[in-house]
């Protein structure tokens, strides 16, 4: 019989998603954290999909209970993001807004960006792309 222990991503080891400052791998998605100007800056690499959710769910609740009040995800390095990792970033942007603070997505590649587009998250949570960094935001 063949196991499947992509399942047991979390379990022990460094394998699950601290807000440690260090880097770490559930599955497909790595996850790191580190200070910001602003506030913390969570940074995800590779694909983040239904399997890695609970991952990524994970780092955005230790962020949050930490007191955080403005929390940037950088998406420079995530190639995919199905509708249950941007729904975990959506869900983290209001719990922010509720206490007046604000998530902020910097930088994601073109597949994601176009996501979160059709999907209307630009709409509701500030997506910075990081060519346009600098740019008079009034042109």
């Amino acid at each position: 019989m063949h196991r499947d222990t992509r399942r047991s991503r979390t379990a022990g080891g460094c394998d699950a998603p601290a807000p440690c400052g260090n880097h770490h791998r559930v599955g497909l998605l790595e996850i790191s954290v580190a200070a910001g100007a602003s506030g913390p800056v969570l940074t995800l690499s590779g694909e983040a999909d239904l399997t890695t959710v609970a991952g990524l769910s994970e780092a955005l609740t230790a962020q949050l209970a930490s007191g955080t009040r403005h929390l940037t995800v950088d998406l420079s390095g995530l190639r995919f993001a199905d509708s249950a990792v941007i729904r975990e970033l959506v869900l983290a942007g209001r719990k922010l807004k509720d206490r007046d603070g604000r998530l902020e997505l910097a930088n994601p590649q073109p597949a994601v960006a176009r996501a979160l587009s059709l999907l209307g998250v630009d709409q509701a949570i500030e997506v910075r792309d990081g060519r346009n960094a600098g740019a008079d935001p009034e042109r």
